[in-house]
């Protein structure tokens, strides 16, 4: 969806859309203040003297049996759809909040936050709603909305939640822009536990944003406490135009926010603290950017397991999307490269033969995990969603490999796509990836428009999807995805 003319467009719910390995450091650290804008043989006695003797014969030892091997389970790219909610608009967020009541929390980027029971049921009032608040969505297609939202990692103690929506413009914006997105705290009612006090609102961040599209979305914690926000570069087309460093981008632009990673501290000083290991503390550039160089990293996520890396799908222009796993500082090439390849912000459809393989700083442009054509150069689909690294128990031939997907081949056809990505091999620098059949779809695929993936408590995975290009209607689903034979 994020390409600004018709058939350049990139996903967001049809709706809002979204290489180097290293581990995200999980001790906090200090936070500094910016100012707003993770059988025994028994030995025989002596026989006396005279006395015929027996030499006991040695015991024989039994051999152990070899211990059993436990067989690798055979991997099979193929997985079935359980329907576990429906009727919704365009769902963009599932996750449980850590405080063990079961409860799932489903988020909608129409503006509602509902609570899916242990038993299965979407609750009738929306655990928080904040549609009030934000810019009127077109119902044909829309990149705003409520994009992201995060329960603090002690919600179960302190009832604190995050959420991430796109507000009118700010007085205080430059004129002609677009929209305000606001990063902003809640906290859970005093009286009932599925419902969020409306009046709690405090606004943490406000970033302006010259044009509707390229805006992010999904907010999370990340294993060291922090709270890191994906922003896209602003929007338009090519990282150009007004509201963009007209020289660099604002994907390589480090004075501003967009096109960036942030990391803040949500219990440090009022709004907030920033870590003081992010990268341009005390140094030039903003001190909250933790990661920069993205066009709309639409979804990102953290392995639940393993290193705890961070994922990003971060969607392309015309030609290439991509993976990315994020590190400090890292520096991710938009609008110099579009996945490994070179970018001209002046000729899209044309990669140039050669670019710089370094940013404004002399820094070295980290290339993705993984990348693919899009479907409008004559590959797989049009805008990639980022997903999960599975580590749930119901698949146990997916342990270790990401699970992600494409909003869908074609902006007028529902037809989206899921993925499975596996680790490279031992002096290999890409993840392979491949097509994940549906079981129990025709055609083996989603038949509608893949908006996001979810993770419950057990980490099984959920795809979030809608039949509608924009935010509207009632054919938005949540799908457990489950072994394909159960």
């Amino acid at each position: 969806m994020f390409r600004e003319a018709t058939w350049k467009l990139t996903v967001l719910s049809l709706v809002v859309v979204v290489a180097a390995c290293a581990p995200v450091e999980m001790t906090p650290t200090p936070t500094v203040t910016e100012e707003p804008t993770e059988m025994p043989t028994e030995t025989p006695t002596e026989a006396p003297t005279g006395t015929p003797t027996v030499t006991p014969a040695e015991p024989t030892a039994t051999p152990s049996p070899p211990p059993e091997e436990t067989p690798t389970p055979t991997f099979e790219a193929s997985v079935r759809l359980e329907l576990v909610a429906e009727g919704l608009a365009a769902p963009l967020a599932l996750m449980p909040s850590g405080d063990g009541s079961g409860r799932l929390f489903v988020m909608d980027q129409t503006g509602q936050i509902w609570i899916l029971t242990p038993e299965g049921e979407l609750m009738d009032e929306p655990f928080l709603d904040v549609s009030d608040r934000m810019v009127s969505l077109s119902a044909s297609y829309d990149e705003r909305g409520l994009l992201g939202m995060a329960f603090h990692p002690d919600f179960a103690e302190n009832g604190r939640f995050y959420v991430y929506y796109s507000a009118p413009l700010r007085a205080e914006a430059p004129s002609g822009w677009n929209h305000t997105s606001h990063v902003s705290e809640f906290v859970v009612s005093e009286n009932d536990p599925n419902l969020a006090d409306v009046d709690s609102e405090r606004i943490l961040l406000q970033i302006d944003q010259p044009q509707g599209n390229h805006n992010g979305g999904q907010i999370t914690f990340g294993p060291d406490g922090y709270l890191y926000i994906p922003l896209g570069d602003g929007g338009g087309a090519n990282d150009t135009g007004t509201g963009h460093n007209p020289e660099i981008g604002n994907g390589q632009d480090t004075s501003v926010l967009l096109g960036s990673i942030l990391r803040i501290d949500v219990d440090g000083d009022d709004p907030y603290g920033v870590p003081s290991n992010n990268p341009f503390v005390g140094e030039e550039g903003r001190d909250v950017i933790y990661a920069y160089g993205f066009r709309n990293p639409f979804r990102i996520a953290f392995d639940a397991g393993g290193d705890r890396q961070l994922f990003v799908g971060d969607v392309g222009q015309n030609l290439w999307e991509e993976v990315d796993t994020v590190v400090l500082g890292g520096n991710y090439g938009w609008n110099i490269k579009e996945g490994t390849r070179c970018f001209d912000p002046q000729n899209p459809n044309t990669p140039p033969d050669q670019c710089p393989d370094t940013g404004p700083m002399g820094e070295t442009l980290i290339n993705p995990i993984l990348e693919y054509r899009n479907a409008n150069a004559g590959g797989l689909g049009i805008a990639v969603i980022g997903g999960m690294v599975y580590r749930g128990s119901a698949l146990p031939s997916f342990q270790g490999r990401y699970v992600f997907g494409d909003w869908s081949t074609s902006f007028s056809q529902p037809n989206g796509i899921l993925f499975v990505a596996t680790p490279p091999e031992m002096g290999e620098e890409m993840w392979s990836f491949e097509e994940l059949r549906v079981a129990n779809r025709e055609g083996g695929r989603l038949g509608s428009y893949l908006l996001s993936f979810g993770q419950d408590t057990d980490l099984e995975l959920y795809a979030l999807t809608t039949d509608a290009s924009g935010p509207t209607g009632d054919t938005g689903r949540v799908l457990k995805i489950v072994p394909p034979g159960q």
